[in-house]
Order: C-alpha cells, then structure tokens, then sequence
C-alpha cells in the first residue's frame, strides 16, 4: 500500500480548506519543508502527533481525523518488519481522469463509506467488487462516491481513475469511447489501442490484472454501458453511479443512500452556512431542512444561496419555501437547479411513463395503487404497473416496501404537478380526474356494500367497476378501504362539488356499516356531512334523516363533539318524523340520548332511550328489531353507570333473547356481532355487581368475537373490560397482560378509555410492588 495515498489525502484536505503550506506548517507547529516532505510521499507515514496537529490545524470532524490516522498508519513501518515488507512507493502518474475535487462540507452517509471501506480492506482480486450507487435524482450520489474514492484512495496506490458517461445526455458515452479514454489514462498510445469494443474491454482487464486501482465509472445510463468497462480477475475497486437502478448487473454491491435524516440535513447547513447562523435560528434551519424534504442537493442549494447572502435569515427563506407553487423556483444557486436535476431523468422517459408521472400527481393522499396510476394516465392496468416500475427504477417514484403502491417524494410531487400542468390540456386533465373518481366510488361503495347487512329496499347492488380485481370478501374489502381511503374520500367530495348528490349518498350510505368498525377515523363525520348536504340538495327528507343520524353518530364517536351530536340528533328527529320514516324516528331518539348522556345529563338520556325502546318495539320488520337491539343495549349502559345495574342486566339478558332467539332476513354473521356487544354488557353488568367470576365469560366471548372479526375499535375496549375483572379475581399476571395490551391499543385507537386503561394499570402495578410481584 503506498505511503501516496496519504500524501494525496493531506494535499487535498489542505487546498480544500484553503491554506497555503505555509499556513498549515505554522497552525499544525511544522516546517515546510516537512509538510512539503508529506504532501509529495517523501516521508514515511508520520507519527500519530503530527497527524493530530495537522488534523486540528484543518479543523477535521472525528471522522475525517480518523480516515487521515488510517491513511497515515498504513505507511509506517511494522515492528519486525523488513525493507521488503514496506509499502510500494512508486509515484501514482499523472493521467486525465483524476478524481473531481471532494467536498470539505460533505455530511453524513458514514454507513455507506463504511461498506465501501471492508469492501477495499478484503478485496478478493479473483471476484473484484463492483458497488452501484443510485437513486433519486438529487440524493447526493456522485458527491458520495467520488468522497468514498478520495477517502479509500490510500488502498488504491496504483491511482484512482473517474469518467463520466454521460447517462442522461440524449447520446450517453459509448462504451468503446469510455474505453479508449481509460486505456489512455492508463498509459496505452493510441496507435495501440483495439478497434473494437471487446478488444478494448480485453487490453482493459489486461491492464487492471495487477493494479490496485480504484475505478469511478459516474452517471452510467445502463448495464450494457458499464460492463465492458468492468474488470476481470483485479485488485480494482469499481463504483458506479447511476440515477437508474441497473438491476441487471449481477454480483454487484448495493450500499444504500437514504434522505438525508433531519439533523444531518441541519448539520449539512450547518458546515456550509456556519453554526453561528444556524444556532441563532435553529427552529428555521430544521423548517428549511423538512422543506426541502431532507434531499441533499436540496438542502445544498438552500444553504449555497444562504451562504451566498451571509445578512439574509434562515426564517426568509424557509418562508419562501413553504409557497409550494413557488418552492421549485426558489430552489436554486446559480447553476444548482433541483428543477433542472430532475427534467434530466424526466427526457429520458417514453412518452407513457411521462403520463403516469405526470397524471400520478393527481392522486390523493401519501401514496397511490398501479390502479389509480392507470385511471389518471388512461392506460390498461398492466401497461400502467410497468410504467410505475421503471419510474422506481429511475428514481422518480418511491416503492412501499410491503404493498404494490407507490408515493413522490415532496418535491418530485411539485415537479410532476408542474408538468402535468406545462403539458396537458386542462379539459384531458379534467376527464382523467372524473374518470378515476367515478371509478373509485363505485369500486369504494362495492366493497363497503360488504359490509352493510340492511341495505335500504329501494336501492340495488352497487356493481364493481372491475370484477375481476374486486375485494371478494371482508377482508379484502378493509384492506383496499383503508389503503385507498384518500383516493375515495376525495373523490367523494369532489363528486359533491360536481353534483353528483346521488352518487355522494349511495357511497355515503354503503359505508355506514364499515364505519362501526372504524369510528377513530374523524373522516367520518365530513363523510355524512357530504351526504347530508347532497340529501338537502336532492329534497330528499328521508335521506337527510338518514345521514343526519350518521352524523350525530359520527360526532359522538369520531370527533367526541357531544354538543354538535346532539343538535345534529335532534335535526335528524325533526327530519324522520317530516318524512314519516318510523324507524330514522327510532334511531334519532337513540342518539339523542346518547348526546345526553356525554354532556352528563344521564337522567334525561335514560327517558329518551325508554321512549326509543317503547316506540321501536311498535314496529315491524327487522331493521327495527336491530335498532332495537342497539337502543337496548345503550339503555342498560346508561342504568349500570347510574349504580342501577340490576335493572341493567334484565334489560341486557332481554337483548341476548333476541340474538338467540334471530331476527328474520338478518345473516348469523351480523345477529353473533350483536350478541357479541350484549354480551359484553352483561359482563359489565355483573362485574358491577361485584359478581366477578360470572363476568370473566361474557367478557371474554365479546372479546374472541371482535378479535376474530378484525375490529380492533371494540375489541380493544372489551380486553380492558376483562383486565378490569381479572385484577379483581387477583389473577394479577393475566391482568397485566390484558390491561397493558388494551392501553396500548387503545392510545393508537385515541379512544377516550386510555386514561381508564392507564388508571386500572397503575393500580395492579401498585398491588404488585406491594406484594413484591413481579410481571417480567
């Protein structure tokens, strides 16, 4: 290993930091003929001390002190160690494609180095590593590499050698021109150098045998530019940069380049604007640093033009960027443009991959299916996936690292908006929009329509728009409506925007059921809104009634607005009985009383409920036998946490008689769902009644059944209805288990019972330690 690696090393650092020899000698405490000495590789590897003065006279990071120590060990002599023993110390020649200047700013990415730094430190010159860096336009990749080749230069004696191909120029370099370019570099006249592009690939492998050579191949467009240029059998390392991801290179080193995280896109301000500034507007620096959504050629441009204007403050400019129709614009310092990073990888798309980049940037939400990409762009679904594929693999769109979706990166998204609004008629854009959203809502109120067991007479199955991909059961359908809730829930309210109030209730209506099993999701309550105003809109009484209810209920569960659930109720009462719908009669009485009995007023709640039981009982059919049941089950709630809870639990058993019992035309699946909550009542019940051991069953059924139907929103509330009781039998490990599972759920579910969950554990956890228990 040559002792020139760290004569390099020490040289670069030195005009990096701007000082002369002489002004390095006199802050590190050397002559200069000595530094002279070390800079040309005249002098053995320096002892320790005088590395660290040097490296506190460059005012070097941990980091870079330590590569600068390495570099300087390996040319020290090794005790016992022979003259023929030493580091080869032939001067590395002069050629034409010497490393681009490292940065002395360069930040972060110390994982990375070090996967390149084992992979110097245990070549195997029969399998010469190859590592490919690429990414996202923006990421920082030949900045890494081309710091990665000046810190491992040290294991590269032979010289380090960097050519851009030119990837995304519209005629990217030829291999066999990056060939001759190479052989030249390496000392081959041109009169030697082969004609063709496998003879010079061979004279090439020839060459490198026995060089330890460190190889940037920068920019490469694809595989068939970069392997002619590969070695064979070498102690060479090759680093490859490239926006496209060059998946069929084979045997190849992936080290990863990431966002930069939030504090390393601050340090990177930091090195470059100074820490004064940033100390004094630290807030403004990490808003600048979220802005420019922690992407490195990003962050460098905004600390370039900040560096640029040392009066102006980090708040002026994190300002400026948060005017997202502006950010691009203001992304730029001189001749660093994000904008103009990410038109290179844009030109190099066909035509249909530009469309889905471009029409993807309509989708709602953090991320978007191949489906929605294929509706926006107007494509057939497979041609649609592919495009989303190869715009991963060019760095345009980020993967989900489980599901088939994709997402922008923040700033990507504003390009890809802008373009879609440089290059499509807005009338093209229109009809992708309504085309997708139409879609979506059918295929949304489809899957919903799953769920709903009482659908209202007069309205139909709602058809899949694709029944070959349709959810075929609950299952599926919750997993496409939670993963494309954005994609519905706007299109739902641009459908309302538009109109289209029938569409608006039927959706609005189908997702009625779904909703019981999700009521942490505060959408609801826009959702019933929407229908509200479409049902207003149409004349429709009835509908208005309907969705008045959902909305109460909404308002209750969702959003804990028992004020606004309460005049929404009695809206909704006013409405059934206009419409003459007895059974809207029945569950507006209901959730009156429900809004009651959150505001505290329990007593009037339970002369609401005992009304809603008397007049439900009147009618027929089951629908009504199912509000029944719901405003039973309530009325026993409100008694039991009244201290009436044996009046409660006759009420509650009346209840499970009905389950039992069956409501005709209802499916078993729904009848076990209610038995499920009445038993869980009763459980309550009876556990209020101090009767804990008859409670552990019923709270338990309740418990298996929400589990096993996948409603984490009741389950969860029932686990702490079981801990409560299992702390009371003194079966403390079993409490603790369901008590802390249960909090934990319900913190994520942000249901109202965590603090109550909190309370029942830290009261077992006291019963513990005075028993010198213990859960572990």
């Amino acid at each position: 290993m040559s002792i020139e690696g760290f004569a390099a090393r020490l040289h670069a650092l030195r005009t990096g930091a701007g000082l002369s020899q002489e002004e390095l000698a006199q802050a590190a405490g050397l002559s200069v003929r000595a530094l002279s000495d070390l800079e040309r590789g005249r002098s053995r590897g320096p002892q320790r001390r005088t590395v660290q003065a040097l490296a506190t006279a460059l005012d070097l990071d941990d980091a870079a002190a330590a590569e600068l120590e390495h570099a300087a060990g390996l040319g020290r002599p090794r005790p016992g160690a022979g003259p023929a023993t030493q580091p080869e110390t032939r001067p590395v020649p002069h050629h034409t494609l010497q490393l681009p200047r490292d940065l002395s700013d360069f930040t972060a990415r110390g994982l990375a180095l070090d996967r390149l730094r084992a992979l110097a430190e245990h070549l195997d010159p029969a399998h010469p590593p190859v590592a490919v860096v690429s990414g996202q336009p923006g990421l920082g990749k030949t900045a890494f590499a081309v710091h990665a080749a000046h810190t491992l230069a040290p294991h590269f004696p032979h010289g380090q050698y960097a050519i851009d191909l030119r990837g995304m120029d519209p005629h990217p370099t030829p291999p066999r021109d990056a060939l001759a370019r190479l052989l030249r570099a390496l000392g081959t006249a041109d009169s030697a150098i082969p004609t063709t592009t496998e003879d010079r690939s061979g004279l090439l492998r020839s060459l490198l045998r026995d060089r330890r050579i460190l190889l940037l191949l920068d920019n490469a467009a694809d595989e068939n530019q970069v392997r002619p240029l590969l070695p064979g059998h070498s102690p060479t390392l090759t680093l490859i940069t490239s926006r496209n991801t060059l998946a069929g290179l084979e045997a190849v080193h992936r080290p990863e380049l990431t966002l930069l995280r939030r504090e390393e896109a601050v340090e990177l301000l930091t090195r470059v604007i100074g820490p004064e500034r940033v100390r004094r507007e630290s807030q403004a620096a990490r808003d600048l640093a979220d802005l420019c959504g922690h992407l490195p050629l990003a962050v460098r441009i905004a600390a370039q033009r900040l560096a640029a204007r040392p009066g102006e403050h980090l708040t002026k400019l994190a300002s400026q960027l948060a005017e997202n129709t502006t950010r691009l614009d203001t992304l730029r310092a001189g001749s660093l443009q994000v904008r103009a990073a990410f038109a290179l990888s844009y030109r190099q798309l066909p035509p249909p991959t530009r469309t889905v980049f471009r029409r993807a940037s309509l989708a709602s939400g953090p991320d978007f299916s191949p489906q929605s990409a294929a509706l926006l762009a107007g494509l057939p679904l497979r041609q649609a996936a592919q495009c989303a594929q190869d715009l991963t693999d060019a760095g345009l769109l980020q993967p989900h690292p489980t599901a088939d979706r994709y997402r922008f990166h923040d700033l990507l998204h504003l390009f890809a908006a802008e373009q879609l609004a440089e290059e499509d008629d807005p009338a093209h854009t229109t009809a992708a929009q309504n085309r997708a959203d139409l879609w979506t809502l059918h295929r949304a109120t489809a899957a919903a329509r799953l769920f709903d067991t009482a659908p209202h007479p007069d309205t139909g199955p709602t058809p899949d728009p694709d029944p070959a991909t349709a959810p075929a059961d609950h299952e599926q359908a919750r997993v496409w409506l939670e993963a494309e809730k954005a994609q519905w829930l706007a299109a739902l309210g641009r459908a309302r925007a538009r109109g289209l109030h029938q569409q608006v209730i039927d959706t609005a209506e189908a997702m009625h059921w779904f909703s019981d099993r999700t009521p942490h999701w505060e959408a609801w309550a826009q959702v019933f809104q929407w229908a509200v105003d479409s049902a207003r809109a149409l004349g429709s009484k009835r509908d208005e009634a309907v969705h008045l209810n959902y909305l109460a209920w909404a308002y209750n569960m969702c959003l804990y607005d028992h004020t606004a659930a309460l005049a929404t109720a009695q809206a909704a009462l006013a409405a059934a009985r206009e419409s003459g719908d007895q059974l809207q009669v029945g569950w507006a009485l209901g959730y009156v009383a429900g809004a009651l009995h959150r505001l505290g007023r329990t007593s009037e709640s339970i002369t609401w409920l005992q009304e809603a039981a008397d007049h439900l009982s009147r009618q027929t059919g089951p629908q009504s036998r199912l509000a029944e049941l719901t405003v039973l089950n309530t009325l026993g709630q409100h008694l039991r946490q009244t201290g009436r809870a044996e009046e409660a639990l006759p009420i509650h058993r009346r209840s499970e008689a009905i389950c039992q019992a069956g409501v005709p035309g209802k499916p078993q699946e729904l009848i076990g769902l209610y038995l499920a909550v009445t038993r869980q009542h009763i459980g309550n019940d009876l556990a209020a009644l101090h009767r804990w051991s008859e409670a552990e069953h019923p709270l338990s059924y309740a418990l298996t059944h929400f589990q096993a139907v996948h409603m984490p929103a009741w389950s969860e509330p029932a686990r702490l209805d079981l801990g409560i009781v299992l702390r009371h039998l003194t079966r403390h490990h079993e409490a603790h288990a369901a008590l802390t599972a249960a909090h934990d759920s319900l913190v994520r579910l942000n249901n109202p019972r965590t603090s109550e969950a909190a309370d029942h554990l830290h009261q077992l956890n006291r019963t513990l330690d005075a028993a010198g228990d213990s859960t572990d």
